[in-house]
């Protein structure tokens, strides 16, 4: 081990003691260690024992243990702290921003174990609130955490999808005349890429300079009559490729094309395009309104009259407001008096407003035992109901399961949100009996969320089919916490049309008129 590897083990001991509270001259014995340690002109290695003995900062309780590091490559004592600290909060020690103390407010009182949940509340503006922090430390924290996911080996399409607009523009500048096009999985619109598949026809001289990108970028050259072909063929799935014996340079059968591109990794694709064509498929301009976001009476970004105004000046008939429930105290989550003032908000906004209508929603926890965070009188006061998990996540299947069928047979309940909670690339969800929860759906006249937030994008799209099957409606909402957040919709249709979600099984590509025909249709 060289010396700065040496000091980066002694510096994370004390950055992990600290974390649990040590005390603070224990801590800061090691820390110091790390400083002399990485400062050495000769290599550690090289050092007799009576050398190490005279190191600055290496005292009697430290040397047997940087003697064992030296040795063996390990330290037993670094390793028992590791134990008993989620391998996420050891990698928020890395952020930019995040000292011991901060990383320790975070997974102590705000209850994040990943990098992912961290980001996930920087975009919901939920850590200016916590002690110690403020706008400026969340958006270096945010930034932060964005660096270091870009060095990972897989990428959210939402954030491959800038890069693929720049490249198609550089060509599209130098080359005029020439073709280029995604392909692969950026073409299947995935929600994870390891990398970005890129055709382009014969006349691009110079392709762009993409080495210093996060995602490896493979270019395919062909001639200007194979393009489509090429596109096409380098979309399908190595098992769908098979299936239709597809190989390289043959004339594509029909059946290829009939599959839509968002489907050619899915086993479904042959039957769904034998019983059905592309038009049944959603597409954003079928969706008539917004459920599910977040104002800044709980933890949103915006007012609730700018956020139904923008999305008015957009051409949808609904806005669905959500704020969060009393539970959710972290995001401030709405007492009953706020409730109140809230729907006088609303209904105020509605006359000035029609016929555009915001309708009066909650996401409300779902506890541990499956009830939900308001009485009945609350409840019945709303429009419409999301109900989510967001505490008590760690269960196994029957009790995850249990808990969730208990809220869906809660008479007020419209919407299951988000139903596994996962965070895509930072967290995964809890397990859960996806069949009894679509089964308890359908029998209770109960909505399935897709959340169109790129880290959700949860239920997941290989589920659909059988949503559909149970005739389960499935509504792709934001979950925005922000004007910006609505944007997030159409990575849910690109979610839900890989699972051959149509506009006829949409929830809210309802009109209003017949979105609240269903809600009323709950109660009776």
């Amino acid at each position: 081990m060289e010396n700065k590897e040496i000091a980066s083990v002694f510096k994370l001991v004390g950055q992990l003691m600290d974390l649990h509270g040590e005390n603070k001259f224990k801590v800061r014995s090691y820390s110091n260690a790390a400083f002399q340690l990485g400062k050495l002109p000769k290599p550690l290695q090289s050092l007799t024992s009576e050398e190490l003995e005279c190191i600055p900062g290496i005292g009697k309780n430290l040397l047997p243990k940087l003697k064992e590091l030296i040795s063996t490559g390990e330290l037993g004592y670094l390793n028992a702290w590791l134990d008993k600290t989620p391998e996420g909060v050891v990698e928020m020690l890395r952020v930019k921003g995040l000292g011991p103390g901060k990383v320790r407010t975070i997974w102590q009182d705000f209850g994040a174990e990943s990098i992912g949940e961290l980001l996930y509340a920087c975009n919901e503006n939920r850590l200016i609130d916590l002690k110690g922090f403020g706008e400026k430390t969340q958006l270096q924290v945010q930034e932060s955490i964005e660096f270091m996911m870009e060095h990972k080996n897989k990428f959210l399409y939402a954030t491959i999808e800038p890069l693929i607009n720049d490249i198609k523009q550089w060509v599209k500048n130098h080359f005029p005349f020439a073709k280029i096009s995604e392909t692969g999985a950026a073409l299947r619109r995935d929600l994870v890429l390891e990398q970005l598949e890129m055709v382009f026809t014969e006349d691009v001289e110079e392709l762009p300079d993409t080495t210093e990108n996060r995602i490896e970028v493979v270019f395919h050259k062909v001639s200007h009559d194979l393009f489509d072909d090429e596109v096409d063929r380098l979309s399908l799935s190595k098992e769908l490729t098979e299936r239709l014996q597809v190989k390289e340079k043959d004339v594509l059968p029909d059946v290829v094309r009939r599959i839509v591109p968002e489907m050619r990794n899915v086993p479904w694709a042959l039957k769904w395009s034998e019983d059905h064509n592309s038009e049944e498929l959603i597409t954003n301009n079928d969706l008539r309104g917004c459920l599910h976001n977040h104002s800044t009476f709980s933890d949103g970004i915006h007012l609730l009259e700018d956020m139904a105004l923008y999305l008015k000046g957009l051409g949808f008939q609904y806005f669905g407001i959500s704020d969060h429930s009393k539970t959710a105290v972290y995001a401030g989550g709405l007492t009953e008096q706020e409730i109140i003032t809230q729907h006088e908000e609303i209904n105020d906004l509605n006359k000035r407003l029609k016929p555009f209508k915001v309708l009066k929603g909650i996401e409300s926890d779902i506890l541990s035992d499956g009830s939900l965070d308001y009485s009945n009188d609350v409840l019945s006061s709303f429009d419409f109901v999301v109900a989510s998990i967001h505490s008590s996540m760690k269960m196994n299947e029957e009790i995850a399961t249990k808990r969730l069928i208990k809220a869906i047979e809660n008479p007020y309940t419209s919407i299951l949100g988000h139903p596994t909670g996962r965070l895509l690339l930072a967290r995964p969800g809890y397990p859960i009996n996806h069949r009894k929860i679509i089964d308890a759906c359908s029998a209770n006249h109960v909505a399935i969320e897709l959340n169109a937030n790129p880290m959700r994008l949860d239920i997941d799209y290989t589920w659909i089919p059988y949503c559909m099957e149970k005739d389960v409606f499935v509504s792709i909402n934001p979950d925005a916490h922000r004007i910006e957040g609505f944007n997030d919709m159409r990575f849910g249709v690109m979610a839900a049309r890989k699972g051959g979600l149509m506009k006829e099984n949409t929830l809210n590509a309802l009109s209003l008129e017949g979105l609240e025909h269903y809600f009323r249709s709950k109660s009776k």
